[in-house]
């Protein structure tokens, strides 16, 4: 990798996915492999103007330690330091940038329960704080390979060569090329048309259906909003791009509205595991049957995580012809592979995508049917012969999808 590549890629992070402002903290965070990018991260903030900018390291090969040998009681420990630290972020706000690389199988082998006890300890101390600083900051997540990561979507490859792969696919799926900032402009206009004509359209519900077997419904909140590409803080108005790469246009369901199955078309990294060829019937809004050929025992807990876990938090539309899909991989990371096909997520819903989202408290956003949750878990549905039938409130049929792609 060339470093005036690598310095490209840091400047899009910064500026168009984070769109770091003059005086801001920003805190990145990364695994301990992707020190070099990092810093270059870390350089394009403070040409920006950023006040601090701090690292957080992370480890795949720790983290799995830590769940082997801690109890699920001492990882679930929330000292005074900890609520210290999350009354600072919610003082300074600091800007979020993630730059993800993890090994789909970093935790294969750990006893998933106790994941899932400590993430559900843990987020019922944390989640008050993140709920007090939803939509009043920025933040993003891009890719870098990691040698475990390039050899799970390369494994025919040397490790060096399948991280050149890998780095190849994520520059060019990222439109991290000649000109990424002029690239990223016109794509934001483009997803904006199309999250545009969605909101002219005054849905009621959507009803998809494929050959694989998915037959489902989903309704959406009489205040529904559609946003694709980049999004704006709730009084600042300050623009940024969450997802680096993004082909979606998503918004958040009603809480509990929703009906029939959807089968899964990519497999789902889930803490640090694989699920696979998966299905999950709904019934009056949740999730009350899930079936797995691999992976059956984490998806059933993913849906009992909390009581809004087996609830949609999200419907995103992505065309079966989009860039990452057509590069013909499986990147087995939900950032790339959310991007390459329509999803659905279950879990917390998102409050900005209601309109007029600014003038409601968190609270009075849930009670208008955004779902809250713990978790905010994408899977994918998309295929080459999905269809979605949109009905209006005014007793329309429109079609919004054709042969796995936009109908309009």
């Amino acid at each position: 990798m060339k470093k005036s590549t690598l310095k490209k890629y840091a400047q899009l992070i910064a500026k168009v996915g984070a769109n770091v402002q003059k005086g801001q903290y920003v805190t990145v965070v990364a695994s301990v492999d992707q020190e070099l990018l990092a810093n270059y991260v870390v350089e394009e903030c403070y040409k920006l103007g950023a006040h601090l900018v701090t690292v957080e390291w992370e480890s795949d090969v720790v983290s799995k330690t830590q769940y082997k040998k801690a109890s699920a009681k001492a990882l679930s420990e929330f000292p005074a330091w900890k609520e210290e630290k999350q009354k600072f972020i919610n003082e300074h706000l600091p800007v979020m940038i993630y730059i993800e690389s993890s090994d789909p199988d970093a935790l294969k082998g750990v006893n998933q329960k106790k994941v899932s006890e400590v993430h559900r300890n843990l987020v019922s101390k944390i989640k008050p704080y993140r709920d007090e600083r939803e939509n009043k900051y920025q933040w993003t997540i891009a890719g870098a390979p990691s040698k475990a990561w390039a050899k799970k979507v390369f494994p025919e490859l040397s490790a060096k060569k399948a991280v050149e792969k890998l780095w190849e696919a994520i520059l060019s799926t990222s439109r991290c090329g000649e000109d990424p900032i002029k690239a990223w402009d016109e794509h934001n206009q483009n997803l904006d048309k199309k999250a545009k004509h969605l909101n002219s359209l005054n849905l009621d519900y959507l009803h998809y259906e494929s050959k694989n077997g998915t037959n489902f419904k989903v309704w959406l909140n009489e205040k529904a909003l559609w946003i694709a590409g980049g999004e704006r803080i709730r009084h600042s108005g300050v623009y940024f791009n969450p997802n680096i790469p993004t082909e979606e246009c998503f918004t958040t369901p009603i809480s509990g509205k929703a009906e029939g199955i959807v089968y899964s078309s990519k497999p789902l990294s889930y803490n640090g595991e694989l699920i696979e060829n998966f299905s999950i019937r709904f019934k009056d809004g949740k999730a009350v049957e899930v079936k797995a050929e691999k992976g059956q025992n984490l998806l059933e807990e993913m849906i009992k995580m909390d009581e809004g876990a087996c609830k949609l938090g999200e419907v995103a539309l992505v065309p079966y012809d989009s860039p990452i899909n057509n590069t013909g991989l499986l990147f087995f990371n939900t950032l790339y592979d959310e991007n390459a096909a329509c999803h659905l997520a279950l879990g917390l819903g998102f409050g900005n995508t209601i309109k007029d989202f600014e003038k409601y408290s968190n609270k009075e956003l849930r009670e208008m049917g955004v779902n809250d949750s713990g978790i905010h878990v994408d899977f994918m549905i998309g295929t080459k012969d999905l269809s979605i039938t949109g009905y209006t409130r005014d007793g329309k049929k429109v079609q919004i999808f054709k042969e796995g792609n936009w109908a309009f």
